[in-house]
């Protein structure tokens, strides 16, 4: 396998998680518009959510 099938093999994984990325995005916000959104809103990822001392 040659670097050019390598790129091309790499690209076609990049645009299939893109549009995956981009249809899970599009569902979470028409459940967010809907008010359906039943996971709540994320945790800022600065914030501690494990509470060790």
């Amino acid at each position: 396998m040659g670097k050019s099938e390598q790129a091309e093999l790499r690209e076609q994984r990049l645009a299939a998680k893109l549009r995956e990325n981009l249809r899970r995005r599009k569902d979470q916000a028409k459940a967010r518009a809907l008010g359906d959104d039943a996971s709540g809103p994320e945790p800022d990822p600065g914030t501690d959510t494990d509470n060790k001392p």
